[in-house]
């Protein structure tokens, strides 16, 4: 076994598809003949000295697949926000102090956009004091809002329960020969990808609304409206980011006493559904609904991608290999070679030009009228999310 070591962490929000990412790190490192060591509980553990040595633990390949297919966050995770050097250059001291005892050729962090800021620093920090230490992010979010890949590992499994469970509640909600209106709400702050994936459902929600088209409350109410004189039971898809024309997030009227997280974001950013639904209640006198999907539909396993799945493990060897390569302060990447067979290839990104940066759904890929989304996305989506659980359509 190599002197050489790649240490390897989580961050961020949980998905189905983390763990077949850091799966594929210890394959690679093992296969490269490398010590690879883990953070337990991100960067924020690793400054308190939690690391655990992980080509040992999954010496054994029945248990690095069973890894591969395991949601959440093997390693544990955080929402440590690294302060800037300028602010605080004692903490990258502490890290790089840290990096040298256990002998870090590479580090690699595995999550969505404030894990590639974090990548972003310890980077810009080495190259500045000549560390020779390779610092490499693998992305992972179910928001899919990552700039600079075609999309993110974490997205495909979670837009593959959002459809289905979608399916689900439109069947429960259209068994009475009455008139409703059921409002499911879908995680996604700034971007609406995961909350488009719900349009794939066999039982296409009527409506949906996402964070990059400001919400006109009366042409949502008006649609609904001609809707339920046409049908009994109408279906809405609402990112939890949905926004006012003023910038209001829709949630905030649901809600009192919200903090934020380490990073500045809301802490909980929910109750979208909730405001939408007893608006259409008050205004049109029919039964209304608000379903939060929350966290269910982060680490739901069960309607895993296998795309997504194989994905996310590829990137994390595509992130060893690179660092062994030499490569450093860059992010393993997507990028879609076709539609129709689907294929992508990796490749490997600045991390700075993708720290800090979101990418929103195109404003072409959804309807003029902002309440649904067109053909371009679908077709986007399609591969990612794979094939829905056979379903009947509903009779609504």
């Amino acid at each position: 076994m190599s002197e050489k070591c790649i240490l390897v962490g989580q961050s961020g929000g949980p998905t189905a598809a983390i763990n077949s990412s850091l799966a594929g790190v210890i394959a690679a490192g093992i296969e490269a003949g490398v010590r690879v060591e883990g953070m337990r509980y991100g960067i924020q553990g690793f400054l308190d000295g939690r690391s655990v040595r992980l080509d040992e633990a999954f010496a054994n390949p029945v248990d690095l697949e069973l890894l591969r297919n395991t949601p959440s966050s093997w390693l544990g995770s955080c929402r440590y926000k690294l302060p800037s050097p300028a602010d605080d250059e004692a903490t990258y001291q502490h890290l790089f102090r840290r990096f040298k005892e256990i002998g870090a050729a590479a580090v690699l962090y595995i999550g969505g956009n404030d894990s590639m800021d974090t990548i972003a620093k310890l980077g810009a920090f080495g190259r500045e004091y000549g560390s020779d230490i390779r610092f490499i992010g693998v992305p992972k979010t179910i928001d899919n809002d990552l700039v600079a890949t075609d999309h993110t590992p974490g997205y495909g499994s979670a837009g593959r329960f959002v459809a289905t469970a979608m399916n689900e509640i439109a069947y429960d909600a259209d068994v009475y020969d009455l008139k409703s209106v059921t409002f499911v709400e879908i995680m996604g702050r700034d971007a609406g990808w995961l909350a488009a994936s719900c349009s794939l459902a066999l039982a296409r929600p009527d409506i949906v609304l996402l964070p990059e088209v400001p919400l006109d409350e009366k042409a949502l109410i008006d649609r609904i409206a001609q809707l339920l004189e046409q049908k009994n039971t109408v279906m809405v898809g609402v990112s939890e980011g949905v926004r006012t024309p003023d910038g209001t997030l829709v949630c905030e009227r649901a809600a009192t006493g919200v903090g934020t997280d380490e990073f500045g974001h809301l802490a909980t950013l929910s109750g979208a559904g909730r405001y939408l639904a007893s608006l259409a209640k008050e205004q049109l006198g029919c039964k209304t609904r608000a379903v939060e999907l929350s966290t269910l539909q982060r680490c739901a396993s069960y309607v895993a991608s296998q795309t997504d799945l194989d994905e996310a493990f590829e990137l994390g060897r595509t992130g060893v290999r690179a660092a062994l390569a030499g490569e450093t302060t860059k992010m393993c990447a997507l990028e879609r070679v076709a539609d129709d067979p689907y294929e992508v290839r990796t490749k490997l990104v600045d991390v700075l030009a993708v720290a800090n940066q979101v990418k929103h759904v195109p404003r072409e890929w959804i309807s003029e009228d902002g309440l649904d989304v067109t053909d371009e996305l679908m077709a986007y989506m399609r591969p990612l999310v794979g094939e829905l659980p056979a379903q009947l359509a509903s009779i609504g």
